[in-house]
């Protein structure tokens, strides 16, 4: 594994976890904006999780990339070099198979649906999965519905995803998604992608409506076609080496600071997304909100196409009978 100097030098002046008289701190980084709902939510449970050890257990929050990008948070956290961070659930793929059913279109029936799942046994399983890997979930933090949204024309169905180049994330299942629609999934880094989009290397992309929002990507791409095919969250992960280090208490109060932090986040998360729609249309994009039953039948074959792998299988079946 490689990480630039500075990095590491800076890592090394602060340590993930430090037991001082006062108590334990915590060092969490991720690369979103301070103005994300997201990081918002980690600021509040920050401050909630002061508030309930008296003092004892704090953390301090490096959001913007500062202490590097997604994926070397990632591999500082499973050596514990780092004590938290923030990925996307598509991100946990490369760990274990089961965070594959939370990238599969149209699994959930709604938000409500997928709260229900996340916030129960399902979620609970999942967050424990990747402890092999030096990974430990702590909550899953609701980041939206991914759409499409393109440069020259709307989606109104499927059929208008043929020939286009649509930027995913590295995921196998969010290519396979928009391969089984129609269009050609293209893997693109998310700092590269204005640039993509600015030069025709890629035709759109698909995401949730702050982030089209926060990245400006709304300047190049004048259509958002809201069919709503994923509903991938994001996963607060904690360093397992870290989690192993802290008291029986510590990680009660951690817990329990992550869990109230969830409710929060999703409350900023619908405000955002109600503000970022609204900003984009002033903007000049155009809304459009197709039917979604055309979409959903499409991948229907890419659900069933799981019925050989037991796990997977097993997943989508128990999260379709969650009432």
């Amino acid at each position: 594994m490689k990480y630039s100097g500075l990095i590491l030098m800076l890592l090394l002046a602060l340590s993930s976890c430090n037991t001082v008289q006062q108590g334990t701190t915590l060092k969490l980084a991720h690369g979103l904006d301070p103005s994300h709902p997201v990081h918002e939510a980690m600021v509040f449970m920050a401050d909630r999780c002061k508030e309930i050890s008296d003092g004892n257990m704090t953390i301090d929050i490096y959001p913007s990339g500062q202490l590097g990008s997604e994926q070397q948070c990632v591999e500082l956290l499973q050596i514990g070099s780092l004590a938290i961070t923030k990925v996307s659930a598509a991100v946990m793929e490369s760990f274990t198979e089961e965070f594959k059913v939370l990238g599969l279109p149209y699994v959930f029936r709604s938000r409500e649906h997928s709260f229900k799942v996340l916030d129960g046994e399902i979620g609970d399983e999942l967050l424990l999965s990747t402890e092999p890997f030096w990974i430990r979930g702590l909550c899953f933090y609701d980041a939206g519905s991914r759409s499409f949204y393109t440069i020259d024309k709307p989606i109104n169905t499927p059929d208008d995803l043929k020939g286009l180049k649509i930027r995913v994330m590295k995921s196998i299942t969010a290519m396979e998604m928009v391969k089984a629609q129609g269009g050609s999934p293209t893997p693109i880094s998310w700092g590269e992608l204005y640039t993509a989009l600015q030069s025709g290397v890629v035709d759109g992309a698909e995401n949730n409506p702050p982030s089209f929002y926060t990245s400006h990507h709304y300047e190049v791409c004048k259509y958002y076609s809201l069919n709503e095919h994923t509903m991938v969250p994001d996963v607060l992960i904690i360093s397992q080496k870290v989690w192993n280090k802290l008291t029986d208490q510590e990680k009660l109060w951690l817990q329990q600071a992550a869990d109230e932090s969830v409710e929060v986040e999703r409350k900023l998360w619908a405000k955002s997304e109600k503000e970022s729609l609204r900003i984009v249309q002033e903007a000049g994009v155009i809304i459009n909100y197709p039917d979604k039953e055309p979409f959903a039948a499409k991948v229907e074959e890419l659900l069933e196409s799981y019925s050989d792998n037991e796990l997977i299988y097993d997943l989508i079946t128990r999260i379709k009978a969650v009432e």
